[in-house]
């Protein structure tokens, strides 16, 4: 039996400098709980009932994603034409994103995410096709941290020939 202490192995990098390392890694700490306080406080100020299910740890709505979101998928914003877009005001698109998290998730086909679909009951939008539909689905990690969203339903698995 080897009772032989293990000594750390040295820094193979030589320019390394824990002191600044240190600092730079506690300033991006501080610069990221700084943005999450400011997206959960954009978040907060959507007119929308019930804000705080979007912001669980089980789904989770960021200011990213909800930018992604707006930037493929909202009827105003003139992008990526070949996609579904949301016909709703904003704080109407939100909250379909909220109340989706209340559908048992599915598995996205040959992925790791997970999908749920709820249907709004009313007009949320078109999809690529430009037919209008009452349905939402939204894209999110196992973990819950929404992906995106977007009118209309997952196109099916293309099948190999």
């Amino acid at each position: 039996m080897n009772n032989a202490v293990a000594t750390p192995t040295p820094n193979a990098n030589p320019c390394f400098n824990e002191a600044q390392w240190l600092q730079v890694l506690f300033l991006l700490a501080d610069t990221q709980s700084w943005l999450h306080q400011m997206q959960e406080g954009l978040i907060w100020q959507l007119p929308v009932k019930h804000r705080k299910k979007l912001l669980r740890q089980g789904w989770y709505l960021s200011a990213k994603v909800l930018a992604h979101i707006l930037e493929r998928h909202y009827y105003k914003v003139p992008r990526h034409p070949l996609t579904g877009k949301f016909t709703l005001p904003i704080p109407q698109i939100v909250a379909c994103i909220r109340d989706a998290c209340q559908q048992p998730p599915e598995a996205v086909p040959r992925s790791t995410h997970l999908q749920r679909v709820w249907d709004a009951g009313k007009p949320v939008g078109y999809d690529p096709a430009g037919s209008t539909v009452t349905t939402i689905t939204v894209i999110a990690t196992a973990s819950g941290e929404i992906m995106t969203a977007f009118p209309g339903l997952m196109p099916p698995p293309q099948q190999n020939l």
